[in-house]
C-alpha cells in the first residue's frame, strides 16, 4: 500500500497518465475546471524524427463523478507503486501516473506491464468517457 492509501480524495486539481507500448504512445490529461473534469487523450506520433503530440478526444464529466472514480479505485494506494517488469514477459505497456490532490498532495506511480489495483478499471472508465462524448 503507498504512503497516503488510507486518504479520501476530497479534492483535485489535476492528473496525467502515459501508456507506452510497442506501437503506441498515449498521454491523458484530467484537469478540474470548477464543476467539471475536463478530459483529453493525446497519442504520440513520430516523423522527421520528432515527436508530435495529436489531440485525440476529449470529454468531460462532473467534478463530483471524477472524485468517486479516484476514490472508487482507490488512487491513494497508488502512491510510490512502481511495478517493475515481471519476470518472462516479454513485451505489455509502461504507464506513468501523476496526480495532484487534496489541495498539494502529488501521487506518483509508475510501472512496466504490472498496475496497481484498479488501475485498468480507472482507464477503462476514462477511456468509456471519452467514447460517449
Amino acid at each position: 500500500m503507498g504512503f497516503f492509501s488510507k486518504t479520501e480524495i476530497s479534492s483535485f486539481e489535476s492528473i496525467f497518465m502515459r501508456i507506452s507500448g510497442m506501437r503506441s504512445i498515449c498521454e491523458y490529461e484530467i484537469a478540474n475546471t470548477g464543476d467539471k473534469a475536463e478530459l483529453s487523450l493525446y497519442r504520440m506520433y513520430y516523423g522527421n524524427g520528432e515527436e508530435e503530440r495529436r489531440l485525440i478526444a476529449q470529454g468531460s464529466c462532473s467534478a463530483g463523478h471524477m472524485k468517486e472514480l479516484l476514490n472508487s479505485c482507490e488512487v491513494t494506494g497508488w502512491n510510490g507503486f512502481n511495478g517493475k517488469h515481471p519476470k518472462n514477459v516479454r513485451d505489455g505497456e509502461m504507464f506513468r501516473f501523476r496526480a495532484l490532490v487534496n489541495e498539494g498532495l502529488e501521487i506518483c506511480a509508475e510501472g512496466s506491464a504490472n498496475f496497481p489495483k484498479h488501475f485498468n478499471e480507472f482507464r477503462r472508465e476514462i477511456d468509456r468517457m471519452l467514447r460517449e462524448q
